[in-house]
């Protein structure tokens, strides 16, 4: 079958013939004018059609299929990416949605996740699922199911050092949920700027800026967010990661925290705690006990299900003081009707039961020792490079050699079928002088992370 597709090549440009059906094509799929699944002529045909040397059409083909916006399969020809919506594709920057087929994936995002405890989820789902009754099955209160908000209380408590009662405890559905509440909150509370950790996350960014605040990006070194900084800023409301922060991996120090407490009772400020990782912790040594226990006057604290089971749950919690919470009640009143009953009980049986315990211990144990695997890598495999931040989560950060060109390790590496994420994606303002991967490592076997980070080998030169 003679297929045809209308290219257009300039011969006397000062782009290559290459480079130019490349481009053209990119854009095609990029507008969604070529759609996943389309097959494209044959090199031979298509260089026939276009009264060019082949090799020009095969290296054009062979570039596109590296960067994963075709594929060439045996006996099936050349196609668009059956896995690809409209949206122009950025692999090194994505953590979820398009991106190309790789053998090795590493980024942070919700692929990122270990087996989930199917069996016991499960037997919990059964449980509260024979003992639910018709009151069970309708609207659930807005706050969360009362038998969750319990369980939470006492979990938080015994786990992270919270200082909270049940009645000051909301479900909700995951961190996205929670930060969208706060931000309908904080103009009500006389506050229209927020400021975010950079480096950070670049999607929160986005939805806070979208959801009308002003974003204030404040840098984090390593000791955590810097307090100075964030006074100098005039901001009264920040959003933090002091257990772990995303994605540089330090703890907030104790000096740090002290200073974030007199800073927020100075301004009348308020501070949001992402407890991302929840009981994720595997560093030798006591784990560190939640920021708002210091100040549970000043701080929201938000945790969530998405590392430690699975972020398809959508499960969350909040916990604030009354102030706050009243605010947040007011929110969700004129957005929302509550998080999903049987999901919030399931947990709570969960919880009780002591399974999710069970099932910690052997996450940190499985995640500790993937974590040791990366780092050995990284020491065997890339020269220079270093794995930093506590043992904690689902990623790590790796800085590398201060002369390597991020964006050139990432391109190449993508050719090597390995997929990462720079660390110039996660900086409001992004230093040349500082390149780093943001690896996430929690999914793979040893045996892989140690063949993806071999495959980065000779990678780090300028």
């Amino acid at each position: 079958m003679a297929l045809h597709i209308a290219v257009e090549v300039v011969r006397d440009s000062g782009t290559s013939l290459t480079s130019q059906i490349q481009n053209f094509i990119k854009q095609e799929i990029s507008e969604g004018v070529l759609h996943p699944g389309t097959r494209l002529p044959s090199s031979r045909r298509l260089a026939d059609d276009l009264d060019v040397s082949r090799s020009v059409v095969v290296e054009a083909y062979g570039q596109l299929v590296a960067e994963g916006y075709l594929e060439a399969l045996r006996g099936a020809g050349t196609r668009v990416v059956r896995h690809l919506g409209s949206e122009p594709v950025v692999p090194a920057l994505l953590d979820e949605g398009l991106a190309p087929r790789v053998r090795w994936d590493l980024r942070p995002g919700g692929r990122n996740i270990p087996e989930f405890p199917r069996r016991e989820w499960l037997a919990c789902y059964q449980r509260v699922l024979h003992a639910s009754g018709p009151a069970d099955h309708g609207y659930p209160p807005l706050a969360g199911e009362p038998a969750l908000r319990l369980e939470l209380a006492h979990y938080l408590g015994r786990l992270r050092g919270v200082h909270t009662s049940p009645e000051r405890i909301m479900v909700v559905a995951g961190f996205a949920q929670a930060l969208g509440l706060l931000c309908a909150a904080l103009p009500d509370m006389g506050h229209h700027r927020l400021a975010i950790e950079d480096p950070g996350h670049p999607g929160q960014r986005q939805f806070v800026r979208e959801s009308g605040l002003r974003a204030v990006a404040v840098p984090v070194d390593e000791e955590g967010i810097d307090v100075d900084a964030l006074a100098a800023s005039g901001v009264r409301a920040v959003l933090v990661t002091p257990a772990h922060q995303f994605p540089s991996g330090v703890t907030l120090s104790p000096r740090r925290r002290e200073a974030l407490a007199r800073w927020a009772r100075d301004v009348d400020g308020w501070v949001i705690e992402d407890d991302y990782d929840g009981g994720l912790s595997y560093e030798p040594g006591p784990r560190p006990l939640a920021l708002q226990r210091t100040m549970p006057e000043r701080v929201v604290y938000a945790g969530t299900a998405s590392k430690s089971l699975a972020p398809g749950l959508r499960l969350g919690w909040l916990a604030a003081p009354d102030p706050v919470f009243d605010q947040l009640m007011r929110a969700r009143a004129r957005h929302d009707l509550g998080t999903e009953t049987l999901t919030q009980l399931a947990f709570a049986e969960l919880l009780r039961s002591g399974l999710f315990d069970r099932h910690l211990r052997r996450l940190n144990s499985r995640c500790d020792s993937r974590r040791r695997a990366l780092e050995e890598a990284v020491r065997r495999y890339l020269p220079g490079a270093v794995v930093l931040g506590r043992r904690a989560g689902l990623h790590a950060y790796v800085r590398l050699p201060r002369h390597t060109d991020e964006a050139a390790l990432v391109a190449r590496a993508l050719r090597r079928s390995v997929l990462v994420r720079g660390a110039a994606g996660f900086h409001a303002r992004p230093r040349a002088d500082d390149p780093g991967l943001v690896v996430g490592h929690a999914h793979l076997p040893r045996s892989a992370i140690a063949e993806a980070v071999r495959a980065l080998a000779g990678l780090t030169g300028p």
